[in-house]
């Protein structure tokens, strides 16, 4: 009976994939689809009875948008899947001298926007992982050169020798002391003495050490040239050559050791262009060949905390249990943060695109996004599906060619190619191959080769991410995302409204950069292997930063009409004033019922509907200007680090939260929030003029006469402020909760020249 039990458990799978059914969503999305037609068309039949057609046609250009994006909507939700891993069945299945080597990529840019607890923690986090410390690797790229951040590694990792131990003896399920050790946390009065002794060490430890890298950081770093931060003396952060140093190094048949720690700041100088994340990458790919060469490269940004120790176990659930498993490209986790502000005010969590990435999910497989995600080599290498044309076709002049003159680099690239070490067996020394490594993180290596272009993280975008991502499955390649729980990543979202709005920025920014590149999702459907319905995902993607032009100028119709006494709304005593109503009745009601399914509060849901429209015409539209600039020659568009911020190790909570149930926003001289501002401004303007015009007419005796006001357009007015209402706080607010005199003094004189222009256009009719 306990062979048959062990039988049928060696039967189950490692992961499955899981449809949901999602009739009723398909159901109200094409009943949302159906009334923007029937809008369209209501548009096209009655145009040549407008008497002022110029707002008539810019809505219906604008709703024209909008029904466009629906449908790449449609297209992208219409399946939803999810993928299950099961990590005890691996372990029963599967020996631990199977598993495949890991190289652990971090990357961090700057010690004050990025601080070096938070960096620390992430490191700690990985290295206490489940996995076998044998076939683990990790480098930490530090873009800033700072030797804060290099002394914060040193540090922490003497720490690591007392807290994997530590976490592993006693399964410690959250690996990032900082949460592990939050203000109220005490070990309970059942655990074992010996526990309790060691917990109150380690404590004491992770105190010291938060110390030690607190007080470094408030006084200039002595650079002493005798000692091992001699390397660091009279550099500049842009102007340096490389350093590299192995920090820890795992010695063979002692498990466990610590794994490899290794520190990387690439070269920099003037004279050679870096591509900010995705060049730093790219060398961490180059060293970590060099080095350890492991066939799988987990890269996760510096705030991103392994939040499930189990978390390498649920990627070997997939790299084991897929069938096929030679077309999957890369096992993405998902972006979740931690202590999280409370209903999300900024709308920067993204909670509502869940069903988008479970859509994406069922087409080619989820989206890279940058962070939390495994890849296979070989597959950053350029190798598409069933290709084996790496060690029988290329020849070492083919080599040379694609991945540059280190004979150590292409040997390495040639074993990954034809999968020759797959297990990564008879691993050397990081310490020896320093001097092979320092010369591939050269600055000016990559010329002449294929980095940047077809292999390794790809260049021509501010979201590196999905460029990568796109030309991934443009070659044919599936990837998978799962969700475990507790989830495996947690990370800090931007806390301040300014960070927020330079992440959103960034984002479309980068996003729309892709679509002028030959890496174009469409052009990739025609020419690579990108199915159809991917490519509409990616498209719908890119095209976030073109959305904000429409969602500005159908913002700005309401005070147009209500000023030059047109209309683009029909009246509310018309047929077809039900259509609009229509379309704002369910289309709301559907992306609440979407929110109520995620377990989303109400408050929540309005944030996330109101501060989408605010990112898409402030950051979002900054986005496409940058782009646009960057097109024409006028400007070259910049890679701007969000800032992460750190609570102290005390768990006090920051001003600006008041009592963890108030945030208020705070708002700097970004030229960002103009716009927002103008629409503010404009229809408040608009709501004075269409209030006093309805004070002049009487109720009684001319109802049919209140009917022509314009009602409707006055409501989307109220609808805007409701939307901006953070900004009309901004206005009568002080010090940073206010908004600086001068962006409002250039708003003004913007929103004055649009009231003149509405007036000059009605005199013209």
């Amino acid at each position: 009976m306990a062979t048959k039990i062990q039988d049928s458990t060696y039967n189950l799978p490692l992961q499955e994939t899981i449809l949901h059914n999602n009739n009723k969503a398909r159901a109200l999305e094409l009943v949302v689809l159906s009334l923007l037609v029937s809008l369209l068309v209501y548009r096209v039949a009655y145009f040549k009875d407008q008497d002022q057609f110029l707002p008539w046609f810019l809505a219906f250009l604008c709703e024209s948008w909008f029904t466009f994006n629906w449908i790449l909507s449609i297209f992208v939700k219409w399946n939803q899947c999810t993928t299950t891993t099961y990590p005890e069945r691996l372990l029963k299945r599967v020996s631990e001298s199977e598993f495949p080597a890991v190289d652990v990529f971090v990357t961090t840019a700057d010690p004050i926007l990025e601080p070096c607890i938070i960096t620390m923690n992430t490191v700690l986090s990985l290295l206490a992982v489940d996995y076998p410390t044998d076939k683990l690797a990790l480098y930490l790229s530090d873009d800033g050169c700072s030797p804060l951040t290099f002394y914060s590694l040193v540090e922490t990792t003497k720490f690591a020798r007392l807290w994997v131990p530590f976490c592993k003896k006693y399964n410690v399920q959250v690996r990032a002391p900082f949460r592990y050790f939050n203000s109220t946390s005490t070990p309970l009065d059942n655990d074992s003495f010996e526990f309790q002794q060691e917990w109150k060490k380690i404590k004491k430890e992770y105190g010291d050490l938060y110390k030690k890298i607190e007080v470094a950081g408030q006084r200039p770093f002595p650079c002493d040239r005798e000692s091992d931060f001699g390397v660091f003396s009279g550099v500049h952060r842009s102007n340096h050559p490389t350093i590299i140093k192995v920090i820890s190094e795992n010695k063979e048949g002692t498990p466990n050791d610590l794994p490899h720690v290794i520190y990387i700041s690439r070269e920099k100088s003037p004279k050679h262009h870096h591509h900010y994340k995705a060049g730093a990458m790219n060398v961490l790919a180059r060293v970590s060949g060099v080095m350890t060469n492991a066939p799988l490269m987990l890269n996760v940004d510096c705030d991103m905390y392994a939040n499930n120790p189990q978390v390498f176990l649920h990627a070997m659930c997939m790299v084991f249990g897929f069938k096929n498993e030679d077309n999957i490209a890369f096992f993405q986790f998902p972006q979740a943060f931690y202590d999280g502000l409370k209903d999300d005010p900024f709308g920067n969590q993204l909670a509502h695109l869940y069903y988008v990435i479970n859509g994406i999910a069922s087409i080619q497989g989820t989206v890279y996004a940058g962070s939390n995600c495994f890849h296979r080599r070989k597959v950053i290498y350029g190798s598409s599906p069933n290709d084996r044309l790496k060690s029988d076709i290329m020849s070492n002049e083919d080599l040379h060619k694609v991945f540059g003159k280190s004979v150590e680099l292409r040997e390495s690239a040639a074993r990954i190619l034809s999968e020759s070490n797959s297990k990564n067996e008879n691993r050397n020394r990081p310490s020896n191959l320093i001097d092979a490594a320092v010369r591939v993180a050269s600055s000016s290596y990559e010329y002449g080769t294929s980095w940047g272009t077809q292999v390794g993280w790809l260049y021509g975008s501010a979201t590196e991410d999905l460029l990568t991502g796109i030309d991934i499955h443009g070659r044919g390649w599936r990837s998978a995302i799962t969700s475990p729980d507790p989830l495996a990543f947690l990370g800090c979202a931007p806390s301040t409204y300014p960070s927020s709005l330079t992440q959103q920025k960034r984002w479309t920014m980068g996003l729309f950069e892709i679509l002028f590149t030959d890496k174009n999702p469409l052009l990739l459907t025609i020419k690579g292997n990108l199915w159809f319905r991917q490519a509409l995902a990616y498209f719908s993607f890119c095209l976030w930063a073109v959305y904000s032009v429409f969602e500005l100028c159908y913002a700005s119709l309401p005070a147009y009409c209500i000023i030059t006494g047109s209309h683009f709304l029909p009246k509310i005593n018309e047929r077809a004033f039900l259509i609009f109503m229509g379309v704002f009745v369910i289309y709301s009601f559907y992306n609440f019922w979407e929110c109520i399914r995620l377990g989303v509060s109400l408050r929540m849901w309005w944030n996330l509907q109101r501060m989408g429209r605010v990112n898409s015409m402030t950051a979002g539209l900054f986005g496409f200007l940058s782009v646009m600039s960057k097109l024409i020659c006028l400007s070259n568009t910049v890679f701007e680090v969000t800032q992460k911020e750190h609570k102290s190790n005390d768990g006090d909570n920051d001003d600006d939260n008041d009592n963890g149930n108030v945030v208020r926003f705070t708002y700097d001289k970004s030229p960002m929030i103009v716009p927002g501002v103008v629409i503010l401004l404009i229809n408040m303007a608009a709501l004075v003029n269409g209030m006093s015009r309805l004070l002049k007419t009487g109720y009684s005796e001319n109802w049919l006469g209140v009917l022509e006001l314009g009602l409707g357009e006055m409501f989307c007015s109220v609808g805007w402020l409701l939307c901006f209402s953070e900004f009309l706080k901004g206005l009568f607010r002080n010090g940073k909760y206010g908004i600086p005199s001068s962006t409002i003094w250039k708003s003004g004189a913007l929103a004055w020249l649009f009231v003149q222009f509405c007036r000059r256009s009605s005199q013209l009719y």
